[in-house]
């Protein structure tokens, strides 16, 4: 008894379309999984950004808000980033960073942060 030619003809070559469903399932899956990272990096990215500047600007909180400021956006674009926002109250310097990420083609998000740096206010010693 041969087993070539028996059986229905109905389902030769169901084998190769069932690994090209997989296959293009491993890639749709592949491509929203990078697109969550890429957003994620971003968010992180945007963070980093808006505690460094806030940092660094705080540091030159003494000289005013437009130097302050300056400074926080210049480290801020140093980590591929852009200030949206700085305000100086006091010696707290408030930064506002974003960082625009494309996931995927045509699709673009803005990861947002918000950082604020300043003095140590209170008891900051031990009691003795």
């Amino acid at each position: 008894m041969s087993w070539a030619g028996s059986g229905s003809g109905s389902d030769r070559g169901s084998a190769s379309l069932w690994l090209l469903a997989v296959g293009l399932a491993l890639v749709v899956f592949s491509l929203g999984g990078a697109a969550v990272e890429a957003a994620r990096v971003a968010r992180h990215q945007s963070r980093v950004a808006a505690d460094l500047g806030a940092l660094a600007g705080a540091a030159h909180a003494i000289e005013g808000a437009d130097r302050a400021c300056a400074r926080a956006a210049a480290i801020a674009a140093a980590n591929s980033a852009r200030i949206t926002g700085c305000t100086l109250d006091g010696f707290d310097l408030q930064v506002t960073a974003e960082v625009t990420v494309e996931p995927l083609p045509g699709m673009s998000r803005v990861a947002r942060a918000t950082a604020r740096a300043g003095p140590v206010r209170g008891d900051s010693g031990p009691a003795a």
